[in-house]
Order: C-alpha cells, then sequence, then structure tokens
C-alpha cells in the first residue's frame, strides 16, 4: 500500500487528496497515463453504506501545451458536460482545482474493445451486431447533436459489467455546424489506422462522415480480430484505402453473412459523401437481421429526439453562440478560485433514465 500512496502523491498533492475526499471521492491507483492526463480507479462515497467505484481522469494543465489548454481541452469538457447517452460512457462530475481537473466517470469492468478481442478473439457475427448496433445508437445521438467524436476505435470502446459498451474519449471531439453550416475539419486526428482516407490526404473533411469510416474499421477488427490495413506509411495506407485493397480474414470470410459483408464495405467506402450515416447503418439489413436490435429503446429514441430538437432550435434561433463563446465561458468558469469548482455534478435527470437502463448494464 505505501508504494501506491507514494505513487499517488506524485501524481496528485495531499491537498488535492483531502479535498477530494471532502467531497466523497477516494482515488485508489492509476490504470491510465497519457502525456497530460492520468486515469485512477476511485471510488465515490454516496453514504455511510453505499459507494459505487469510478474512473477517475485527471487532467494537470499546467503540462499540458498551449493549443490542447485553449482548443481540445475546452471542447472535451463542453462536450462531457452536454451528452447523457446509455452507450455514452457517463460523466458524473467535473471537477476543477487550480491546474487540475478532475473528470469522473463510469468505470468499466471490461477494459477496453481491443483487450478484449486480444483475449477472446474475434466475435462472432451475432456479438459483434449486438455492438454495433450500441455505437450506432451512441454516434448516431452525438452526430445529431452536431457533435463529431474524430477518434472512435477499439481502445476508445468500454465494456461493462453486464457486456454493454460505451464510446469513451472525448478529446478531439468538436462541434461541427454553425448558423446552418456544417464545419469542415482541417485537424489530423485520431489513430492512423482507422483514420479515413480524405483525413489522410490533408484535405478539408467533413467529421461526422470520417466517423463513419472509423466504425467500419472498428467493425472489420471486431469480425476479424486483426485490422484491414497493415500499412504505417501515410501514403502506402491511402493507397490501399482508396483502391478497396482490404479483403476479410479466410477463417472467418465463410462464417459471415452477406449482409455483413455489405455492411462492412458500405463503411469503407472511400468516397465519403457515398458513406451511410449512423442512422442508415442502424436502420440498414444487417442490424435487421435481428429483430430485437432494430428499434431503439424508449430511452434512446427521447435522448435522439431532444438531441434533435436542441440542435434545431439553434439554427431556428441562429444561435450565434459559437463554440469559441462556450469555451470562453468555460474556461471563466473554471478560472480563479482556490476551492474546488464543480463544472458539472450528477443531475437528477441522470437518475430517473439510470433506474430504466439498469435492467441490461
Amino acid at each position: 500500500m505505501g508504494m501506491a500512496t507514494e505513487k499517488l502523491e506524485l501524481m496528485t498533492t495531499p491537498s488535492d487528496l483531502h479535498v477530494l475526499r471532502e467531497k466523497g471521492f477516494i482515488l485508489e491507483k492509476i490504470i491510465g497515463e497519457g502525456s497530460y492526463a492520468k486515469v485512477f480507479k476511485a471510488t465515490q462515497m454516496i453514504d455511510e453504506t453505499r459507494h459505487s467505484i469510478m474512473a477517475c481522469k485527471m487532467i494537470d494543465t499546467a503540462q499540458a501545451p498551449r493549443d490542447y489548454l485553449l482548443k481540445f481541452l475546452p471542447r472535451e469538457l463542453d462536450v462531457l458536460i452536454r451528452v447523457n447517452h446509455p452507450h455514452i460512457i457517463h460523466v458524473s462530475n467535473v471537477l476543477q482545482r487550480r491546474a487540475k481537473y478532475f473528470i469522473f466517470l463510469r468505470f468499466a469492468e471490461n477494459g477496453d474493445l481491443l483487450d478484449f478481442l486480444t483475449q477472446h478473439g474475434a466475435l462472432p457475427e451475432n456479438q459483434s451486431r449486438l455492438w454495433m448496433r450500441q455505437i450506432l445508437s451512441g454516434i448516431q445521438y452525438i452526430h445529431a447533436l452536431n457533435i463529431a467524436h474524430r477518434d472512435l476505435k477499439c481502445e476508445n470502446i468500454l465494456i461493462t459489467a453486464n457486456y454493454n459498451v460505451k464510446i469513451t474519449d472525448f478529446g478531439f471531439a468538436r462541434n461541427v455546424r454553425l448558423r446552418d453550416r456544417d464545419i469542415f475539419s482541417e485537424t489530423y486526428c485520431g489513430s492512423l489506422s482507422y483514420a479515413a482516407p480524405e483525413v489522410l490526404k490533408g484535405i478539408p473533411y467533413l467529421p461526422k462522415l470520417a466517423d463513419m469510416w472509423s466504425i467500419g474499421i472498428i467493425m472489420y477488427t471486431m469480425l476479424n480480430k486483426a485490422l484491414p490495413f497493415n500499412e504505417t506509411s501515410v501514403r502506402k495506407l491511402y493507397e490501399k484505402q482508396v483502391m478497396r485493397k482490404w479483403r476479410f480474414r479466410t477463417n472467418v470470410v465463410n462464417q459471415l453473412s452477406t449482409e455483413c459483408k455489405q455492411q462492412v464495405t458500405m463503411l469503407m467506402e472511400p468516397e465519403a459523401k457515398a458513406r451511410p450515416t449512423a442512422g442508415s447503418t442502424f436502420n440498414g439489413a444487417w442490424i435487421a437481421m435481428d429483430q430485437k436490435l432494430a428499434k431503439l429503446t424508449f430511452l434512446e429514441e427521447s435522448l435522439l429526439k431532444q438531441a434533435e430538437e436542441e440542435s434545431q432550435r439553434k439554427e431556428r434561433d441562429n444561435i450565434a453562440e459559437s463554440e469559441v463563446e462556450r469555451i470562453a465561458e468555460l474556461r471563466r468558469k473554471a478560472r480563479g478560485k482556490e476551492g474546488l469548482k464543480v463544472l458539472k455534478t450528477n443531475d437528477a435527470m441522470y437518475g430517473k433514465s439510470q433506474s430504466i437502463l439498469d435492467n441490461k448494464e
């Protein structure tokens, strides 16, 4: 225990730990590290008898470059505060103290999809269909809010104790519509293996369509336990993508339905505008092969409707509150005081929706 505590205190100060403990959060051990973020396993004490296991992403802005502080971090916080969906990792609390942000998320007991494939091998088509349906439901929701993820990959799909999937890591996410126009993106985001051809080419691209390519790579990887392209050179990878130089592995190709193979092919379409949307993929022939999966649940449907209404309202009112203004507001809120600031806390609404989900979580 001594070593673990020492390591914990190197990452956070004793006073950070004390202030968090007063709020009911106990950081335990590091379970992941990035360049200026650490992920801890944590416990939230709800009352004397109840507690829940959480993950805590701690971002130390003192270590981070200016571009990240001014653009990517505020975007990530903005998205995490806005989204609420059964297949997107739930953020219950966002706290800020001095240069550090503490983002408390649901803990995924079964790790990420890449770990799962490594341990268990390629997924049977039925299991892939269930998890793809859940991913598509989450992406349809964020796309309806006019948010693109821009870093979809197997490592960012988490698996819960009950084997449901949750999309995580909104570090590259951004708003993709402003004053009734789609915003093209020019930032090279995400991992090479999952990046769409238009992203690799370095031309302005529509981020929602690039997300759909990445979903195609995830689907292929689930079914094959391998990536479709094995190239480290950007030029060679791009050439293979546009020439459709990929195929299913020989040990799985004969076990997959025609609809399944067609679905992967449609998603891995080099021409971005010809790719299906999340909604049309959800409603497509492959998901429909299992009628139980072909409909949104009552909760998914009401959240999607809310997201669509919010987007329409913004367009109708021609709301000029741009991403820049929202980010500036977030940074103003986070400035100043020495104490602990609460940027998001678990709302009563989520408690209500959670009871509907608990049956299947």
